[in-house]
């Protein structure tokens, strides 16, 4: 491991992430190595402004300073006056020209990552106090681990989930599923019949079906569009938990079923058994993140793959995963491995994530017992 940064003993430091929800709270883990490096240090975060809320309640994290996806030179000026050398370190979790520049106005001392081969590469080497050296197909764990290797820490691979949070008004009493049909972007929509056949499915097997949904009217349409003819008795979660709220409910789940995006990876995060369905996307790049890490990373593609408490399912035809944005190359496109992926090849995933999550109810139940007749045997012994 290379030799941990001197820093002083309460250290300021900004972790920067300017993306989307998912990579945000895929960022938690490094944020935990940081805070078990240095328990008194003040950890700030720089975010795109909308994201922060995927952070409720994290712990680890002091204050969250937000930007405009697209600011104005004003704004950025006024966002470069604040940073100034106000950190003791700066970490960017990017290898993009603006993180890598804020890290370099904020920090005293900078770590990020680059890739060999990019351009740019030259002004961020000379920047940056220490260059992590990452790939650009690498998932984001690999990038996390080299980025804590830069810094001279050890990795901890865990995802902190947003906390403070209650389901009680969504979430039922039986055994439930949540199934979260809506992603960002149309080309990973998976069939409106498969979503209705797997709903069909799960009911007969005795699980409530809860249905979550974004707060944007497009979102609710969609999911109208869906489930809005269906005589299944689901439970319309209609966007009214926020994302505590969210990791509340999935934590108490048999099962989650959704798309690639952010709602899937906290689900995963939460230990919750979690079947993703993959398409166009390569899930060894962006597949989620099981409770504790990987073992070994996912694969481009596969049937069926499992690690942890996750399940990827594909349908996999010879061009996937093409990485392309769906089969007319557009956010709103179709993409036929999703649209022909069959409900039947995702409940077999879905049966697997459900055996599992029994197994670990069980293991849990007989751990407990155990540790309660160990309590109860020490305390007679006390007696005599």
């Amino acid at each position: 491991m290379t030799t941990p940064l001197a820093l002083p003993a309460r250290p300021k430091i900004l972790v920067i992430t300017l993306r989307r929800l998912g990579d945000v709270l895929m960022t938690t883990p490094l944020i935990r190595t940081l805070r078990h490096a240095w328990p008194d240090a003040a950890i700030d975060c720089l975010l795109f402004a909308g994201s922060e809320r995927i952070l409720t309640g994290v712990p680890d994290i002091r204050d969250i300073v937000t930007i405009p996806q697209r600011p104005s030179v004003g704004a950025l000026a006024a966002l470069t006056r604040r940073l100034w050398r106000r950190y003791d370190l700066a970490v960017s979790t990017q290898s993009g020209d603006r993180p890598i520049y804020l890290a370099t106005i904020a920090g005293r001392r900078r770590v990020g990552p680059v890739i060999p081969d990019s351009s740019g590469t030259w002004w961020k080497r000379r920047v940056l106090d220490r260059a992590a050296e990452t790939g650009r197909d690498w998932h984001r764990y690999d990038e996390l681990k080299v980025l804590a290797d830069a810094v001279g820490v050890s990795f901890c691979p865990e995802v902190i989930c947003p906390q403070g949070g209650s389901a009680e008004a969504i979430a039922p009493r039986e055994p439930y599923a949540v199934l979260h049909p809506t992603p960002f972007e149309g080309y990973k929509k998976w069939s409106s019949s498969g979503w209705r056949e797997l709903a069909r499915r799960l009911a007969q097997r005795g699980l409530k079906v809860v249905v979550s949904e974004g707060r944007a009217a497009s979102e609710q349409a969609y999911v109208e569009s869906i489930f809005g003819r269906c005589d299944l008795p689901l439970i319309r979660e209609g966007g009214r938990l926020d994302w505590p709220g969210l990791a509340a409910l999935l934590k108490g789940a048999a099962v989650y079923i959704g798309i690639d995006t952010s709602m899937t990876h906290l689900a995963a995060a939460t230990g919750c058994p979690t079947v993703a369905l993959h398409g166009p996307t390569t899930p060894r790049r962006i597949g989620a993140w099981p409770a504790g890490g990987f073992d070994r990373l996912w694969e481009d593609s596969g049937t069926i793959q499992n690690r942890g408490n996750v399940w990827i399912v594909q349908n996999p035809l010879p061009c996937m995963p093409c990485q392309e944005l769906g089969c007319e190359r557009h956010l709103d496109s179709p993409s036929q491995c999703l649209q022909e992926l069959g409900a039947a090849q995702v409940m077999v995933a879905v049966e697997q994530a459900l055996a599992w999550g029994r197994g670990r109810r069980v293991s849990e139940w007989c751990g407990n017992a155990k540790a309660g007749m160990e309590s109860l045997t020490a305390a007679r012994v006390v007696q005599q």
